[in-house]
Parts: C-alpha cells; structure tokens; sequence
C-alpha cells in the first residue's frame, strides 16, 4: 500500500476501513483476543490505558508519554470506570489516528479495538478519534495532549550539540486546558496570540507573543523546565517577548510553513439514518432532519445520528446481527461523502449513557 512508503496527510480518510465492523473483523474470537499479550492485565482496574500499534502488534505506551501523541502514529486508549453505587467495571476504548498514521497502523487499531472489546464482553462504547478532532470525552483524559511530529521514534533522539534536529512547539489554549503541538519551523505560522518553544537540544526559547495569555506562558514555561529537568539540566534557556528582536529564534524558522486544512459541517442540521435490513438486504437511508428525540429511535434497528461535531452510532437490543456487524463501517463511509469526515464516532448500545449524545438528543 502507498501508506507504508510516504505518509499522505489524512490518506485514511480515503479508504473505507473495509475491516471495520466488518463480518470478518467481528469474527474474531474472545480465545483469539486472550492470546494477545498486550491485553493482559487490561480493563481490570479502574484507570487509564493506552498502546501504540508497532509493526501490526500493540505495543504499552509508557504512563511517563500519556498525553503525548504522534502524528505519524495510531494508538489505542481504554478508560476503564465505575457509575457512583455500582461495583461494575464499565469502558471507553478509542482509537486515535495520526494525520500521517499509515494504512497497516490506522487499520490494525481498529482491528484490535474490536478485539479489546470482544475480549471485555462487548461491554466496551467505542470510539474513533482523528487528530486534531478529538471528542471532549477524549479530550478529558489529559491535562494536556501533545502533538508530536513523527512517529515515536523520532521523541527518543539522544540530545547532542551536532546532530539534535531542532523542535518548535505551539502552546494555545485557556484556563481550560492549553495544548501543545510540534509544527513546521515557520514565521509564518507564528500567531501572536500564543507561545512558541524553539527546542534546539541543549538550548531552549520561549516566545511570549504579545496577544498570549497567562495560562498559554504558564504552561509553556513548566513545560520548558521539565524538558530541562528531563535532559539533566544541561540546556540553557531563555525566554523572549515578542518585541524583542532575537536573532537566533528567528534564524531557527526555516522551514516553509502550511496552513492547515480544516474540515467541518457547512450545513449544522442534525440529521438521523436508520441502518435495516429488515427487508432482506441492508438499507442505508435518511430518517430524519432537524430536532431528533430518542422516540425517534427504533430498538429493531441500527440508528446513526450525525450531529455535525460528533457522530454517534446507536445499536437497538433488538437490532439484527449483521446490522450489528455493519454499523460502524456505514458510519465511516458516510462521513466519507461529507465536508467533515474527521468528526469523532462514538457507538453506543441502547441503554448506554453517553453525555455528548445525550445533549445530542432530546428527551
């Protein structure tokens, strides 16, 4: 596949994930699930886990890197919780896909989530997460996510003064939480409005843009010591105002900068599709547009509410086994043909309580 030689941006967003829910996919067995080593010891205590996908197999994520992600990479997060007056261990799974994640790592993901969720009894809500679109479920996990570029591997370099290639790190958010990503080495994609790390290996910059925000130079400054902390006090510092004419940071923005691409829904209406097969073959239609309530959902049935920011995939109790089988992947393709496919998918079971879709709903 073209995937595994030069990373496309977002290439995945082409491909129909045909395994995905898919019969084949959900063929598989809980014995083959418990056979998987990464598994062990998962969703048996309340608490966060997360792996990366590595050659095919799913690898732990160091506890150190929660938060963390690169761009070149997918990953699978569990969050294993108990509802207040209950012993029940529930789960979210996610599985999060880089912008430059490839074909085999972004399909293995989604392989494996589903085997994670057969091996915890189908009790698990799963979800799709793409970079840069993360639902506030997700997003509530971290302090603070990290955008890396790369894959890991390029986030273990041994810090020397000759062959350290140079970092600029973009801190932009609020008292609700500040987010920090590697970008391009680029002037033109400075925003006054933020902070800036040039992280030069045993040299660290702080820019302070004008517009910035306490907790956007707060966050950056602590973040500038622990990688001090973290490379044994070795690199030096300094922190600039954005008047201050600096000649070494600006020197260090080399790098042609491009404007990300933003998807989102022009058109805000929530619409319902229902998923049958109650004819004899699959029917994939619109039921609804508008204000949709949960008396608007069938229990015989698969139900896919596109909420414009969020997607959410409703399976019935009564709903057949194939519509099961196929929900997720008619989720995925329709979003394909709309103006914003990276929007989190979230599919629930009826009876299940998730909050986005709840507010998504009316009563």
């Amino acid at each position: 596949m073209a995937g595994l030689i030069k990373a496309k941006e977002y290439n995945w967003k082409d491909s129909n994930l045909a395994l995905f829910g898919s019969d084949t996919e959900r063929s598989v067995k809980k014995e083959s699930a418990q056979t998987e080593p990464a598994w062990k010891g998962a969703g048996q205590a309340v608490g966060l886990q997360i792996w990366r996908i590595v050659n095919f197999k799913v690898v732990p994520w160091p506890k150190e890197d929660y938060g963390r992600f690169y761009d070149g990479d997918s990953y699978i997060i569990l969050n294993t919780y108990k509802e207040e007056g209950s012993d029940a261990l529930l789960y979210d799974v996610h599985f999060w896909i880089g912008k430059y994640s490839t074909q085999d790592e972004y399909g293995t993901a989604a392989y494996k989530t589903v085997e994670l969720d057969t091996l915890l009894d189908d009790v698990p809500i799963q979800h799709r997460e793409v970079q840069g679109n993360e639902s506030e479920l997700f997003r509530s996990y971290f302090k603070t996510i990290e955008l890396m570029r790369g894959g890991a591997e390029s986030g273990f370099r041994h810090v020397t003064p000759t062959n350290y290639k140079p970092r600029l790190l973009h801190f932009h958010g609020d008292r609700f939480g500040v987010q920090v990503k590697e970008i391009q080495r680029s002037a033109s994609l400075l925003d006054n409005t933020d902070v800036y790390i040039l992280d030069l290996g045993l040299k660290l910059i702080q820019w302070n843009g004008s517009g910035s925000n306490k907790d956007e130079r707060f966050k950056a400054a602590k973040y500038l010591h622990a990688i001090v902390d973290r490379r044994a006090g070795k690199p030096k510092t300094e922190v600039l105002d954005e008047d201050c004419d600096d000649g070494e940071f600006k020197d260090h923005l080399d790098e042609a900068g491009e404007k990300e691409v933003t998807f989102s829904a022009a058109d805000k209406t929530k619409q319902l599709y229902r998923l049958s097969d109650e004819s004899g073959k699959m029917n994939f239609s619109l039921e609804k547009a508008g204000s949709i309530k949960k008396s608007d959902l069938d229990t015989k049935d698969v139900f896919i509410l596109d909420a414009k920011s969020e997607l959410f995939v409703w399976i019935g109790k009564k709903t057949s086994m194939s519509e099961k089988k196929n929900a997720m992947s008619y989720a995925h393709t329709y979003l394909q043909s709309t103006d914003h496919p990276l929007v989190p998918i979230s599919c629930l079971k009826e009876g299940s309580h998730v909050r986005a879709f709840e507010m998504a709903i009316a009563a």
